[in-house]
């Protein structure tokens, strides 16, 4: 028993001997970075502190210890201290980050990030099967095939959804405005993320180009959907970055070098280190036709959307509508550690051309607030907290090229202000019980040779729709229905079409009913040249703050 004790004594002294073999390597490191730096000074003493405290938990604790375990909840300990997005990866963790990276996966098909305690739903991405069945920005996912992942790491909640492609996976969500929690039951698909998933000329001679996000084929995408586009003979184009969660940055550089030309600056980083301090100018000799192009945000859009959409803005190449953007606008870098392990790590800012910072630190705030992950703050608070946020964000003026004012402070805030219309409760059920899509799937059976492009859902093929949705146990008042007709006719030809032509020709219809679009391209039908957009817009500044003054 004494040998045993001993023998255990001697391991832990060698350990702890080795512990400080690498604290002195660290601190020679560290004395090297900023001797200058009087925190460095204690580095030495709190590490020597953490090594006792290690020796003392893992010798003397009432039962053995993991001491990967302990080392492994000391470093994401430390790490709660800084900003939601640096972060600490096990071996397997860090394998299937840099995995992930690759651009095809087993999945869902869902943009998440993390607020508060809930892995919450950015967007659903078209074509998958969360969209197919009606998965929506805001939903809280709060367990995985019955299991909670509330609490639970972005990481490790991708994890446990992800998986062979044509595997079940049953996932709960919390949506607002509903009580009761939501259960999809989703067959896992390969996801291939399609940067540009839909470009096309509108009756009424605009382009229409939705970006979905910047991977590395984003650029060349951008250019053959461009050329094809000017080829018919587009008289303005919508570039639609809405739910677009961001990706490459310098994809985002490229594509507005197609608008703005070679070596302008389009972002800049600024951090602690000299080495994070850097400059990204266009390179290439390309510049599109001066056609009038309004870029499409909201609350979705974040990092290089962000950048594309300011930087329009910037360089005046672009009115920006919409709603106010993301905020994402810090920069995380790998590396790779000893043993597998790995850090991303946030080591500067983006700063676009005028000067605006995109990042919004009441993100970062909210996501560490012990409140917002106790549930301890009301919905109202936060949205106090956002406008207050945002009130501050516009003390904060910048000027566009052309002497335009803009906003910096967090987020990219549009032009001109555009609210996009909800669903109905009746429309949440309907897309959450796929009936659109399980009705469409039949009626092409027994009408599929009668379905031509021109197809618009009849009164009749309403009807047997809502007693279809009825037999789902989804209940409902007539004058529900009738009060959204015209949508579910929308919805229902937009399925029967899709199910028959293809993805775009569904996608086509849907935006018949995008009030946000729709509105947009309004402004196209007003004005014709950039210049009087940005008249439009002024003017509609101007009213905005002087009802404001009243209030």
């Amino acid at each position: 028993m004494k040998e045993q004790i001993n023998k255990m004594s001697k391991i832990l002294f060698s350990a702890s001997l080795i512990g400080w073999i690498i604290i002195g390597v660290l601190l020679f490191n560290v004395v090297n970075v900023d001797a200058s730096n009087s925190n460095d000074a204690n580095i030495y003493k709190k590490l020597k502190l953490f090594s006792e405290a290690l020796f003392n938990v893992r010798q003397n604790y009432v039962e053995e210890l993991d001491v990967d375990d302990l080392i492994d909840s000391a470093i994401k300990g430390m790490l709660d201290e800084v900003d939601p997005h640096t972060t600490y990866f096990t071996p397997d963790e860090y394998d299937k980050f840099s995995t992930d990276t690759k651009g095809e996966f087993g999945g869902l098909g869902i943009s998440i990030d993390k607020k508060g305690e809930y892995i919450t739903v950015v967007a659903p991405i078209e074509g998958t099967p969360a969209y197919r069945l009606g998965i929506m920005a805001g939903d809280k996912i709060s367990k995985v095939d019955g299991e909670s992942v509330v609490g639970v790491s972005t990481d490790e909640s991708i994890s446990k959804m992800r998986g062979k492609p044509g595997t079940k996976v049953m996932i709960s969500i919390i949506r607002p405005g509903v009580k009761e929690e939501l259960d999809f039951e989703i067959v896992r698909e390969i996801i291939k993320i399609h940067s540009i998933p839909y470009s096309f000329k509108l009756d009424n001679g605009i382009g229409y180009m939705r970006i979905r996000q910047f991977n590395a084929n984003t650029t060349s995408d951008m250019r053959e959907k461009l050329d094809e586009l000017e080829e018919e003979g587009i008289r303005g184009l919508v570039i639609d970055l809405r739910f677009n969660p961001g990706g490459l940055l310098r994809e985002a550089i490229n594509t507005v070098n197609e608008f703005i030309g070679k070596g302008k600056l389009v972002v800049f980083t600024k951090g602690r280190a000299p080495q994070t301090n850097m400059e990204y100018l266009t390179r290439y000799n390309r510049i599109r036709d001066d056609y009038p192009v309004i870029v499409l945000i909201n609350g979705g859009s974040a990092s290089a959307s962000e950048i594309f959409a300011g930087s329009m803005q910037d360089w005046d190449r672009g009115l920006v509508v919409g709603q106010t953007s993301f905020g994402k606008g810090s920069v995380q870098r790998l590396f790779p550690l000893s043993d597998g392990n790995g850090i991303k790590i946030t080591t500067a800012k983006y700063y676009i051309k005028s000067g605006r910072c995109i990042h919004k630190d009441l993100n970062d705030k909210l996501l560490k607030d012990e409140r917002v992950k106790n549930g301890d703050i009301s919905k109202e608070e936060i949205e106090e907290m956002q406008e207050e946020a945002e009130e501050k964000n516009h003390e904060n003026i910048y000027y566009t090229n052309n002497g335009r004012e803009v906003y910096g402070g967090g987020g990219i805030t549009p032009d001109i202000e555009i609210e996009q219309s909800l669903l109905t409760d009746l429309g949440v059920e309907l897309r959450r019980k796929n009936i659109f899509f399980n009705f469409s799937v039949d009626y092409l059976l027994d009408h599929e040779d009668k379905i031509t492009l021109d197809y618009n859902a009849s009164d009749k093929d309403i009807n047997n729709l809502l007693k279809f949705a009825k037999t789902k146990e989804i209940e409902f008042e007539q004058a529900q229905a009738d009060s959204v007709n015209e949508w579910l006719q929308n919805e229902l030809t937009s399925n029967i079409i899709g199910r028959k032509f293809g993805e775009v020709e569904r996608y086509k219809i849907i935006l018949r009913e995008d009030s946000q679009l729709q509105e947009t391209l309004d402004i196209f039908e007003k004005y014709s040249t950039l210049e009087e957009m940005y008249q439009y817009a002024e003017e509609v500044k101007l009213k905005k703050e002087k009802m404001q003054d009243k209030e």
